[in-house]
């Protein structure tokens, strides 16, 4: 068992010799790349084969058991999309009322008198009704007959003020008459509401003045309610009758009446029918802190 057979210590060492002189070969001048290539397509059904199992499990696991976590995981992103879009519809509406209070504050530092700023709460839908609902009142200085502006020109006034809220009277309201002047000429006038947040009436206007489509209706100062010079609309219409005395004239508010979320309440203690809160008589520079 133990003897030592030297025919097969020879072949050993000739096939060891063998093998080093074909590593050699095909290491340095790759001439075994042509057999390597049989051999591999040889035994690549082999390979397929032993794979097969291994791929079959991977495929049945995607298709079939992976199915319920991708409807899981389409459920999810669904829903966060729909968060992530109500988000942007909220960032958009943010954007636009920071848009707007900064035009509000622009009117605030050109306007002499002190002002608040004031939101919305609620709109009386009657259309021979325009009144507004304000989240101010008495107890942060609001009084009957304060003045309502936006950034774009006169609102209305204040006729009721409650301890925490205040009702406004928009400049449309069939029951309001604001006194004007056209900015042009000079010519005074009242601006009539007429049941429409896009119309003013001028009556009384003599057909033979000087009244042009565009001209600028400014406050008048009359009456002592509103302080002169504050925009109010712009002529749109200009009419006259042969048979009427006065022309018939119609003005477009520069407000946006319709569209308002936030106003200002421009105080005019000379038109203040009761006097401001006294918690409020040291308020001093424009505009009002809330």
């Amino acid at each position: 068992m133990f003897t030592v057979n030297p025919t097969a210590t020879l072949r050993l060492g000739l096939w060891v010799a063998l093998s080093i002189v074909i590593m050699t070969m095909d290491h340095r001048y790759r001439y075994l790349d042509g057999a390597r290539d049989v051999l591999a397509t040889a035994i690549y059904p082999l390979q397929y084969l032993a794979r097969l199992p291994g791929d079959a499990k991977t495929w049945l696991t995607e298709n079939l058991i992976g199915r319920g976590v991708l409807l899981e995981e389409n459920a999810q992103l669904r829903e966060k999309q729909v968060f992530l879009n109500a988000q942007l519809q909220k960032l958009t509406t943010l954007e636009a009322e920071n848009h707007r209070l900064r035009s509000l504050l622009e009117s605030a530092v050109n306007t002499p008198e002190r002002v608040l700023i004031a939101e919305l709460l609620a709109v009386d839908f009657d259309p021979y009704r325009h009144h507004i609902l304000l989240n101010r009142g008495r107890q942060h200085g609001i009084y009957v007959g304060e003045p309502v502006l936006d950034q774009h020109g006169i609102v209305g006034q204040i006729v009721r003020a409650d301890p925490f809220t205040a009702t406004a009277i928009l400049i449309t309201d069939p029951n309001h008459a604001l006194p004007i002047q056209i900015d042009r000429t000079g010519v005074r006038t009242l601006a009539l509401g007429t049941g429409n947040f896009q119309e003013l009436e001028l009556p009384h206007v003599p057909n033979n003045e000087d009244v042009k489509v565009g001209d600028l209706l400014v406050t008048s100062g009359l009456g002592g309610r509103f302080p002169r010079g504050y925009p109010v609309g712009k002529v749109v219409k200009v009419e006259f009758d042969p048979g009427s005395p006065f022309a018939h004239i119609v003005a477009r508010p520069l407000a946006a009446l319709d569209r308002i979320r936030e106003v200002m309440l421009l105080e005019n203690e000379s038109g203040a029918s009761e006097p401001p809160a006294p918690a409020m008589d040291g308020r001093s520079a424009s505009p009002r802190p809330p």
